[in-house]
């Protein structure tokens, strides 16, 4: 860890320990802490297997100090999300949508480099992935927050939810997310045209399919076909 990423950790640990003190409603801030205690440990233990940019490492932690403060006042309580809301003219505390399209803006990034890195994808394919996974995430997290709210006591799940009475909420948090992903990939993607002279080129390719190539599910499912034919030979034949 170098001394960049060690005061990433410095500033999260700092922000944590505020927001810990004296919380709003501690049952809530438990439960908004349920997703730092899994989901930072695992960020700084595959750090020795994968290590993400400086760059990433600051959004991830800019979009965890922001959960943080959510958890410290709980997302409905939030004195910025009054501001918001005045801003937008807006009928509730807007800061449970600026985060989720937080989450959007600034994770889409990370995830993109998880898959230019270890998946190897290319062209359209690696500003549309990392569009699917973000999107993707945002309904795994509202479906385990509508799950954990339905466990605890009315008082905690309300808190925790932050939906404020509008049946929509999960959908609209999911297009909050969505959209600050699109921006995210689409300030990459015209980063990467001014500075790439590639990148058009790299774009075609990525739709192209190299000839006589078979489908791999065709592919897979014929030798699996043959496989289990050559054992079941085989082993009558032992028999024998």
């Amino acid at each position: 860890m170098n001394r960049y990423r060690l005061g990433l950790l410095l500033v999260f640990i700092t922000v944590w320990t505020w927001a810990a003190i004296r919380p709003l409603f501690p049952k809530d801030w438990l439960l908004e802490n349920l997703l730092v205690f899994l989901f930072v440990p695992l960020i700084i233990l595959t750090g020795r297997y994968f290590r993400f940019s400086d760059v990433s490492y600051t959004l991830i932690t800019l979009a965890m100090c922001l959960h943080l403060i959510g958890a410290h006042y709980t997302y409905a309580e939030v004195p910025f999300g009054f501001t918001l809301q005045r801003w937008f003219g807006a009928d509730r505390n807007m800061y449970d949508r600026f985060v989720h399209f937080s989450y959007g803006l600034l994770f889409a990034y990370p995830v993109r480099e998880v898959f230019l890195r270890l998946a190897r994808v290319k062209g359209f394919w690696g500003f549309y992935l990392p569009l699917d996974v973000t999107l993707s995430l945002s309904a795994v997290y509202e479906i385990i927050e509508w799950r954990v709210a339905a466990r605890v006591s009315p008082e905690a799940g309300l808190a925790f939810l932050g939906s404020q009475g509008d049946i929509w909420d999960a959908q609209k948090d999911m297009l909050a997310a969505g959209l600050g992903a699109c921006i995210a990939l689409v300030v990459v993607a015209l980063i990467n045209w001014k500075w790439d002279p590639n990148f058009g080129c790299e774009m075609r390719e990525s739709f192209g399919i190299q000839e006589c190539e078979p489908p791999p599910g065709e592919k897979a499912m014929g030798q699996a076909v043959r496989n289990r034919v050559r054992r079941r030979k085989l082993t009558a034949g032992s028999h024998k």
